[in-house]
């Protein structure tokens, strides 16, 4: 008999532990993100916290990477059978990561308020031949930012509305003694420089692919390169500009070292603080300048998407994260260095206060993005421009021979 209570006892013991173990079972999310440009990692962890507070159930663990790394991070961990549950990625991946089934077919998950509510032009971020990979992220472009100071001692009453306007001005704030080398930009062997041209390339009307064949050796691709180049050898450009990428063209603009330099949305706000900058209250943006016959203005479409891996074994859960990370309460809530993806936010108060000046370049910039090729093949195409324009920039080759010469190495 009392063998019998002690089994008893024993098993009431063992079915309180699985029940209690299945009350607490947690799901583990791992979640890739990059330490660069738009959120800071703090406002990640912050918005994290926030979901693993509504959903105690869920453990999010959070990895940041360099932009630069965030790709082959992505594309090795698949190939190792996993890792990641939610991952960050770029406009310019979606036809790699379709082809190579990296993220799962979101298109049945998106509910008609997502469609209606978010501005049209950020679903082209993780779309791929009529199926959405994920949710857009971070709406982004690349604005030209001035130093109004400066202008203002150089008699410069309004900033460049043009390409050719931005190289006089500059020419005039050297000349003057002002600033030695007035425009910084991210030039370095990365996909930054990619940016950078792009934003030149729309400008300048031209076309990275055309019937499935190379179509920037000529035309506005070659004029983009050529006024990199131009503006380069003048030493109206930073000659560190060659191993910048946005952050140290950050650094140098609010150090008060560049009158001008073209960035993303992130550097509006961060410039503009006392405690980071020595320019803060000093600070213009404009959309980047248009070409005169060719272009009111230009922009790269620079947006991230955030998507469920397709190794992922908790897929519910990796969206529901997903869902409100991507939310416009947290994005209104985040919105001094990253733009909403959401229409209605932009009639809120807290997303604009302060930041009226951004906003109205915004609605220009962001409606005219510029999309960078969209191609299964864009790593190979993105390094062999890469290449070009560091060996054009440094007078290894011409312009022309180095996007000639790219095209060959383009994979296309």
């Amino acid at each position: 008999m009392l063998k019998s209570i002690k089994t008893t006892l024993l098993s009431a013991t063992l079915l309180g532990l699985s029940f209690a173990g299945h009350a607490y079972a947690e799901t583990t999310l791992n979640a890739l993100f990059m330490a660069q440009a738009a959120y800071s990692e703090a406002d990640v962890r912050a918005m994290t916290e926030a979901f693993t507070k509504a959903n105690p159930d869920v453990k999010v663990n959070l990895e940041f990477v360099p932009y630069e790394g965030l790709h082959d991070k992505t594309v090795l961990a698949q190939g190792s059978g996993g890792g990641y549950d939610v991952v960050l990625f770029d406009v310019i991946w979606p036809a790699e990561y379709a082809a190579n089934k990296v993220l799962v077919d979101v298109s049945d998950r998106i509910t008609d308020e997502m469609k209606s509510g978010i501005l049209p032009g950020a679903w082209t971020t993780v779309e791929y031949d009529a199926k959405r990979y994920g949710m857009p992220w971070i709406l982004d472009t690349k604005y030209l930012f001035y130093n109004k100071e400066i202008l203002e001692k150089a008699g410069i009453k309004a900033p460049p509305k043009t390409w050719d306007e931005l190289t006089e001005q500059a020419k005039i704030i050297k000349d003057k003694g002002l600033v030695a080398a007035p425009i910084a930009w991210s030039w370095s062997q990365a996909e930054a420089a990619i940016c950078d041209y792009t934003t030149l390339v729309s400008a300048y009307g031209g076309k990275f692919i055309d019937g499935g064949k190379p179509a920037f050796t000529s035309g506005g691709g070659l004029d983009a390169l050529n006024y990199m180049v131009t503006s380069y050898s003048s030493g109206l450009t930073n000659p560190n500009s060659k191993e910048f990428l946005e952050e140290d063209v950050r650094k140098v603009f609010q150090n008060g070292e560049a009158a001008f330099a073209l960035n993303w949305t992130y550097m509006y706000n961060l410039a503009n603080d006392p405690k980071e900058s020595k320019v803060a209250g000093k600070v213009g943006v404009v959309p980047a300048p248009g070409v005169a016959g060719k272009s009111e203005v230009s922009a790269v479409n620079g947006s991230m998407g955030l998507g469920v891996t397709s190794t992922s074994k908790h897929p519910d859960e990796a969206w529901k994260y997903i869902v409100h990370m991507t939310s416009q309460q947290t994005q209104n809530a985040y919105a001094k260095l990253s733009l909403p993806i959401w229409a209605s936010s932009y009639e809120d108060a807290t997303v604009t206060k302060g930041q009226e000046e951004l906003i109205a370049a915004a609605k220009l910039g962001l409606a005219a993005m510029y999309p960078r090729p969209t191609t299964p093949k864009y790593q190979e195409l993105s390094t062999a421009l890469q290449q070009a324009i560091q060996e054009a920039l440094l007078g290894q080759a011409s312009a022309e021979d180095a996007l000639k010469t790219a095209a060959e190495n383009s994979g296309l």
